[in-house]
């Protein structure tokens, strides 16, 4: 018998923010001060970014251990991990991409980004090859720092992209080649946010995926640091989201 978790009209979602690569849970704290000031519950989990499968059972892990309905919510990277992991709690609710890879069942992101030729990342990647205890080598890759700000940050000062740079936590090379063996989009209401000046990910790339998930979607002036340099405008999509999905009543699997 399957048990029944049934979550009360009107719940507001506690949102559940994942980073991407080469950030950490700090690039959200703008738009979590949003949220807080709208009695919005928030919390910034700190993704591994060792890889999809990895990472998404580690969200799956956090998301299982909240008690209430969860929207989440994926910068970058942290898009193809929601999508994934989107899939397995039964209190997911919703999904927020903010200039994020909104995956289908069976693609990567080199699988994207390779149709949407013209973003800076590629050339900006510094990979670096670490060797474990057991002997095994795992590459792993970081942005240059000189090409850091035009790359990840273009709309914010100089000296913060200077210690954003040095202090970036780097992705396994092997994370943009794994592929998402779910597309959650498909079954739970999707909002995304456009970057029109990203150069990490192509505006083009985006405004696909989004369509491609039936996402309400909303653009912005804004650099791949959205979340940073524009945070009032990323909180209040969210708080779109939540709220419609706080006004629906919700009956999950536990």
């Amino acid at each position: 018998m399957t048990a029944e978790r049934s979550f009360k009209n009107g719940s507001t979602p506690t949102v559940v923010l994942v980073h991407g690569a080469f950030a950490d849970g700090s690039s959200w704290s703008g738009v979590i001060a949003e949220l807080q000031d709208s009695g919005i519950p928030v919390t910034a989990v700190a993704n591994p970014l060792r890889g999809l499968a990895t990472d998404a059972a580690y969200l799956t892990g956090v998301v299982a251990a909240i008690d209430g309905p969860v929207l989440l919510v994926g910068h970058s990277y942290g898009g193809a991990v929601i999508t994934w992991a989107g899939a397995r709690p039964g209190n997911v609710v919703g999904l927020v991409y903010v200039t994020a890879f909104a995956l289908e069942a069976g693609e990567s992101l080199l699988d994207v980004t390779g149709h949407f030729p013209g973003s800076l990342l590629g050339p900006a990647l510094r990979p670096a090859v670490l060797r474990a205890a057991d002997g095994e080598e795992t590459v792993e890759l970081f942005l240059k720092d000189e090409r850091f700000p035009a790359v990840f940050a273009a709309d914010l000062p100089g000296p913060f992209t200077s210690v954003a740079a040095a202090a970036q936590r780097p992705i396994a090379a092997t994370a943009f080649e794994d592929s998402s063996p779910d597309a959650s989009w498909k079954t739970l209401p999707s909002w995304y946010v456009v970057a029109t000046a990203d150069q990490a990910i192509h505006p083009a790339a985006q405004r696909f995926m989004a369509r491609r998930a039936g996402a309400d979607t909303i653009e912005v002036d804004a650099s791949h640091a959205i979340a940073l340099s524009r945070p009032a405008a990323v909180a209040d999509h969210i708080r779109t989201a939540a709220t419609a999905t706080g006004a629906v009543k919700h009956t999950h699997p536990a």
